[in-house]
């Protein structure tokens, strides 16, 4: 019995250059050795891009993207997470055990929520319960919907539905992992059962890597607009790199680098030869560096990575017949461990048939 490991992301836009170095290489990895269930979550999506004529289309990308990076659906099970009801059902009943103020706590409600509303940040000069007050207030005529509140109640939901041992999460999810723990562990003593596993972190015994953006801080997101996307043309990809933000340059030897000097660089350690980083750390340093030097080597490397995966991305999807199949075979699989667990818990929770 091979240990099951669980990790989905959201269908909002195309996977980047971020979800590959943080993800999806490690997933290709673990599908050899593990019970690997990777699912699209087009649910989590409808949180905060509920829009009907790309939620479908936005789905396949992921999809077709998953399969190009070297997902195996032979190996691993690869599905939609709307495929499989038994998560909505099970979703509901364990909000039942789920307060809101532990939900309206979590920094990723309260980050999405403050977005979505326009209020300032923390770093802004806002105060938490200012935040707090003005989410749930009045005052706007925006609102925030139930979806993103119960967010974490999903995702653990997606995790102990399908009974994972192991769940790869960056440091910006470990706190709905730890919700997921904890409502693991409350339902299993309410009902004085040993049902849901608790799951733990997994990051295939390395450091986490932490893809940083072009916009010259943070990391590469979606949302924030600073993606090198796995689907990006050739003349798109050299055109993002060379406008990605720099500083006047190094003005005496041995000066430190700034954070979007600093981002270049790690992108450079990721895709270039040891040697290459080596003699632009060495310009930077002696303070001979021409930033528009680094950027053209950089953009020269990142495309071996990407050009292959683009045209598997771009063959996947024009063949539907194929990608209708690998997901239904997926979907099945993944239906079979849920509908299980799904039993058990109506059981010990009372819902039974008259």
């Amino acid at each position: 019995m091979k240990e099951i490991v669980v990790s989905g992301i959201r269908s909002t836009g195309n996977l980047h250059l971020g979800n590959y170095y943080g993800a999806l290489r490690n997933f290709v990895k673990m599908q050899n050795d593990y019970d690997c269930r990777f699912f699209v979550a087009d649910l989590h999506a409808l949180t905060t891009h509920p829009d009907p004529k790309t939620l479908h289309s936005n789905a396949k990308n992921i999809l077709a993207e998953y399969i190009a990076a070297g997902l195996d659906p032979e190996k691993a099970t690869i599905f939609v997470q709307s495929d499989v009801p038994e998560i909505s059902e099970m979703y509901v009943l364990l909000n039942m055990h789920v307060g809101i103020g532990e939900l309206m706590r979590t920094a990723s409600f309260k980050d999405k929520a403050r977005k979505a509303l326009g209020i300032k940040s923390a770093a802004e000069g806002a105060q938490d319960d200012e935040i707090e007050h003005q989410i749930i207030g009045t005052e706007s005529n925006k609102r925030v919907n139930a979806g993103l509140l119960t967010y974490p109640t999903l995702m653990a939901v997606d995790i102990l539905i399908q009974k994972a041992t192991k769940v790869p999460v960056g440091k910006d999810q470990e706190q709905h992992l730890e919700l997921t723990r904890r409502f693991a562990r409350r339902f299993n003593t309410f009902y004085g059962v040993d049902l849901l596993v608790e799951p733990q972190n997994f990051n295939f015994g390395g450091k986490p890597v932490k893809v940083p953006g072009l916009d010259g801080s943070g990391k590469m997101g979606k949302s924030e607009g600073n993606c090198i996307y796995l689907i990006d043309e050739e003349k798109a990809l050299r055109k993002k790199v060379m406008r990605a933000v720099t500083d006047e340059g190094p003005k005496e030897p041995g000066s430190p680098m700034t954070e979007p000097i600093a981002n270049l660089f790690t992108l450079l350690e990721l895709t270039s030869a040891p040697e290459v980083v080596e003699h632009f750390r060495q310009a930077y340093a002696d303070c001979s560096i021409r930033y528009g030097d680094l950027k053209k080597q950089l953009a020269e490397d990142i495309l071996p990575v990407t050009t292959p995966i683009r045209q598997r991305i771009l063959d996947i999807q024009a063949n539907d017949e194929y990608l209708s199949r690998a997901v239904r075979i997926g979907a099945e699989r993944a239906r079979a461990a849920a509908a299980d667990t799904l039993a058990q818990v109506r059981e010990v929770m009372g819902i039974k048939k008259f």
